[in-house]
């Protein structure tokens, strides 16, 4: 095989990957063009993976139809996140659905996609936190917007570049406050921090995420640290940081993982222990920063 055949049959073969990924690929092209062409020259003329007209050749006995077009097909692994936000989209374009109409079941969803619930649920809360959806406890996940669109998308690649920039904020001040708090609290200022841990708790026992338990906790160390300019950064910040609580939240099992953060936290203020309390608030931040849309891509 000539080198311009070799040549060819790559365009090809990208052409190829392109279309079996439902996007561009974005694969290292220089290690994957040397590899090619290696095992190109190995099997010699007649053996390339693709066909004659340049498609990926498929293999007999798999009973697959040759394209699934429905919105709800099986999502590449690339930029997981994103093509799962990308594909609930389109089905509610493709299905015609209204404010408050019901999306399929976490359950229904994955097996259409060929992702985890993990993944979806992910999905979802991104979507929940744009206000395209309202996920519903018992209830799945109703939509709010008419006509969401790649607005949606960009907003949410926009909001990946913004959030670890509210964490680094976080950090800075809410370590700060648990350490004020736990030396300057008060009786009073003790018992709303274990009134909000009580709050969330019980929600997360109805099968609830604890938003609100999370948001009063927050606000309650905030208060018991008396310091008017600190309290005054948080409110500046309080859009932001709903939404990564939201965000946070959403995750695998993160609601019981935030309480027990939470706890330790109210602890070391209740003891008057600021070194404690600063060092719990920490080790808190930094584990509901651990979010799928900074990590690029939720586990499948």
């Amino acid at each position: 095989m000539s080198s311009g055949d070799i040549d060819v049959s790559l365009r090809a073969g990208l052409r190829g990957r392109a279309a079996r990924g439902g996007g561009v690929w974005t694969g290292g092209l220089a290690s994957r063009t040397a590899s090619v062409t290696v095992n190109t020259a190995r099997r010699g003329a007649g053996r390339s993976r693709e066909g004659s007209d340049g498609g990926p050749r498929r293999r007999a006995g798999r009973g697959r139809a040759a394209r699934v077009s429905a919105p709800l097909r099986p999502v590449p692994r690339a930029r997981l996140y994103e093509r799962l936000v990308e594909r609930l989209l389109e089905h509610v374009e493709a299905e015609g659905l209204r404010p408050g109409d019901r999306l399929p079941g976490e359950r229904e969803l994955a097996v259409r996609l060929g992702v985890s619930r993990a993944s979806v649920s992910q999905a979802l809360v991104a979507l929940e936190v744009r206000g395209v959806v309202d996920v519903r406890h018992g209830d799945g996940a109703v939509l709010l917007e008419q006509g969401p669109d790649a607005r949606v998308l960009a907003a949410l690649r926009a909001r990946r570049r913004a959030l670890s920039e509210v964490i680094d904020a976080r950090e800075a001040l809410e370590v700060k406050l648990a350490e004020l708090a736990a030396a300057r609290r008060t009786d009073e200022d003790v018992a709303r921090i274990r009134a909000a841990l009580e709050l969330m708790a019980r929600d997360i026992d109805a099968g609830g995420r604890g938003l609100e338990g999370d948001e009063r906790f927050h606000a309650a160390v905030t208060a018991a640290a008396h310091s008017g300019l600190l309290a005054d950064l948080m409110t500046g910040l309080a859009q932001e940081v709903r939404a990564s609580r939201q965000e946070s939240l959403g995750q695998p099992g993160r609601p019981h993982d935030s309480l027990a953060g939470h706890t330790r936290i109210a602890d070391a203020v209740e003891a008057g222990d600021p070194a404690a309390a600063a060092a719990a608030m920490r080790e808190h931040i930094r584990l509901v920063s651990d979010v799928a849309l900074l990590r690029g891509e939720p586990g499948a």
